[in-house]
């Protein structure tokens, strides 16, 4: 009988393509992949290590299995993903009821480091992250009716809060020849929708071929029979390039839809940050992408109690919130990570300053989101089909405006058979705080 191995993927996207890869070669050395990581007799925790509630919700899985593992209902515990690269040694040492523990270089060997776990050993591996791979097969854990694809890995860029290239290394793009082989594999499989991720999407390719080619590889990718939608997330402002507006303006299967992480709005706190603008400059980017690219809806991620941050940087953050009308919007406060320059920075914020200006942020674009919303009623709008609601017993999916697991869902009543992965029409008759309510068309 196969070895029941189980995962647990916490985090961001890039680290859930390391996950599929890594479950793509466990399912072919033999092993049964499954959901069930409580039933396994092996516990993959791929873990985050970005900021600290990251960090927190990873040691608390890697304890909850540690507990499991006591009752004797599971046998092996390796950690995998973020916060193995970045404490490695630590770890080990702090919760030695993790079986094994493997650096980023490391996912490769992940069905060898099984096997040595179940025969006795105990695996501590970290090699280079040059021996970590970008490719490969995958065993998708999305829907199948859309998926993530990773175009580049690490960062190049020096943010003072950020840890990433500490922990992932500088940019690494994908060859463009792998990207849409991949692509077309998924969709074959079915997927309709593809999620384009990096650390940073607009530099894609720099490294590979010296200039930023996501517009032309967006260009390939829409030649791919049968792929109807593709969406763009975190595109840096700095890179953004009347190239790449222009293919989202003009490409019908690129979603007018962007990811852009501002993080703050004010001169100075930006400055302090290593990233580039202040509040003009950036008002002005985001006139100019809606000229572009008329009706395309607009993410953001904002940062508060950044050090030094005062209540005048504070209200032009708010201000220039109010101005932008953003979509969709997050926020969240300041987290001080070992390693980065802003760890040390003198005029540290109090915790509960932070969560304040985090609540007023959110409630400001809470009533931002309600009004745009509320413009959307009696409108009618294509919507993705994900799943069936069995409880409010209705169907319910996204929006050309809704990126997965971080935006909101539409509603809905079908008036015939549907399926998720379809592509519907529904009329949106109401709105439930970030949600839409809706009716199917005929």
């Amino acid at each position: 009988m196969a070895i029941k191995v189980g995962m647990v993927s916490l985090g961001c996207p890039k680290n859930q393509m390391d996950a599929e890869l890594m479950l793509a070669k466990l399912e072919a050395a033999g092993f049964e992949i499954t959901a069930e990581s409580g039933l396994a007799q092996v516990v993959i925790v791929n873990t985050c290590g970005f900021i600290a509630d990251a960090k927190q919700e990873s040691i608390e899985n890697i304890l909850e299995f540690a507990q499991l593992k006591k009752e004797k209902r599971i046998q092996k515990i390796l950690v995998t993903g973020c916060l193995a690269q970045r404490y490695q040694q630590e770890l080990a040492q702090e919760i030695p009821e993790c079986d094994g523990v493997l650096g980023l270089g490391a996912n490769d060997h992940i069905v060898e480091a099984v096997n040595r776990v179940l025969a006795g050993e105990a695996v501590r591996e970290f090699p280079s992250r040059e021996h970590w791979c970008l490719d490969g097969d995958r065993l998708q854990t999305t829907p199948h009716f859309f998926a993530y694809l990773r175009i580049a890995d690490g960062c190049n860029n020096r943010c003072t809060y950020c840890a990433i290239p500490g922990i992932r290394g500088n940019l690494r793009s994908r060859s463009m020849e792998r990207i849409l082989e991949e692509a077309k594999k998924l969709v074959l499989g079915g997927v309709k929708e593809l999620v384009l991720v990096a650390q940073d999407t607009t530099v894609y390719g720099q490294d590979l071929y010296g200039e930023s080619r996501l517009p032309q590889l967006l260009t390939e990718l829409c030649k791919i029979d049968d792929l109807k939608w593709i969406r763009l997330l975190y595109c840096y402002p700095e890179h953004i390039t009347d190239d790449l507006l222009d293919v989202m303006a003009t490409e019908e299967k690129v979603l007018p839809y962007m990811d852009i992480p501002l993080q703050h709005a004010a001169g100075p706190v930006l400055r302090r940050m290593n990233r580039p603008g202040n509040k003009e400059s950036l008002t002005a980017l985001i006139r100019h992408i809606r000229e572009r690219v008329p009706g395309i809806t607009l993410r953001t991620t904002v940062m508060v109690g950044f050090p030094g941050e005062t209540e005048e940087d504070f209200e032009q953050l708010c201000e220039f919130i109010e101005e932008a009308k953003f979509q969709r919007l997050g926020c969240f406060a300041f987290s001080p990570e070992e390693g980065t320059p802003a760890y040390d920075l003198p005029d540290q914020i109090e915790e509960e300053v932070k969560y304040r200006r985090r609540d007023i942020v959110m409630e400001q674009q809470s009533r931002i989101s309600d009004a745009y919303n509320e413009q959307l009623v009696g409108k009618t709008l294509t919507v993705l089909v994900e799943s069936f609601d069995k409880y409010a017993e209705c169907w319910f999916g996204r929006t050309e405006g809704d990126a997965p697991d971080i935006d909101g869902k539409v509603f809905f009543a079908a008036t015939r058979r549907i399926q998720p992965g379809d592509l519907v029409q529904v009329t949106v008759t109401d709105t439930m705080d970030w949600d839409l309510i809706g009716e199917m068309s005929e």
